[in-house]
């Protein structure tokens, strides 16, 4: 059977979206009005220059505690390694601000299966002046060490235990340890099955 991990990662987030900024974003997660959460249509931006349309894959209006007005938070997983993806974050954070001119908090998901050091800022500028300093929020789930999730009630660190770093050798353990944490959860059936599919 052909499992589509995008839409699955997808549903993931859409599911549980609080856990997974509790998990991960702690921070972010105690600003957050997690009362007002909207999921929003794929955003399509189409690049001129090239011809090549992208894709945003998440984004959720929301509000943050105290504050007036909504924010944007823009999830984009990247399941493959890709030469200059700090400056499309950056494209695609203008894009969204011209659109919907709010605040709006990037994060970056690297999923893939080898560790590398990926970039969380984009610059550009000149030798006297820096004209941009881009940052946003990223999630190197290989350098996460599995260990640490092991013991939390989190559904979404259970789910993405498998991504975390370990050694072959802990293969087995990382499997029987998500099993140890699913039981400790008790989802419904059809959470368990995404969740199994996530493995």
């Amino acid at each position: 059977m052909n499992i589509d991990h995008d839409r699955l990662f997808k549903e993931l987030i859409e599911t549980f979206f609080a856990e997974f900024m509790q998990a991960f974003f702690p921070r972010a997660y105690e600003a957050i009005d997690f009362t007002h959460v909207r999921f929003l249509q794929q955003e399509v931006f189409t690049d001129v220059t090239v011809g090549e349309k992208h894709e945003v894959d998440i984004l959720v209006e929301t509000r943050l505690k105290g504050e007036e007005g909504l924010i944007m938070v823009h999830i984009e997983p990247q399941s493959y390694v890709q030469k200059e993806f700090n400056e499309r974050m950056f494209i695609y954070f203008s894009r969204l601000y011209e659109q919907h001119r709010c605040k709006i908090l990037p994060i970056a998901i690297f999923t893939y299966d080898q560790v590398r050091d990926e970039p969380d800022t984009f610059t550009t500028g000149f030798t006297f002046l820096d004209v941009l300093r881009f940052r946003f929020y990223k999630l190197e789930l290989k350098k996460l060490p599995w260990r640490e999730y092991i013991h939390s009630n989190n559904p979404v660190a259970a789910a993405l235990l498998s991504k975390m770093g370990f050694k072959d050798e802990d293969r087995v353990q990382v499997k029987l340890e998500f099993l140890r944490m699913l039981t400790r959860l008790k989802l419904d059936p059809a959470r368990m099955e995404m969740f199994v599919d996530c493995q």
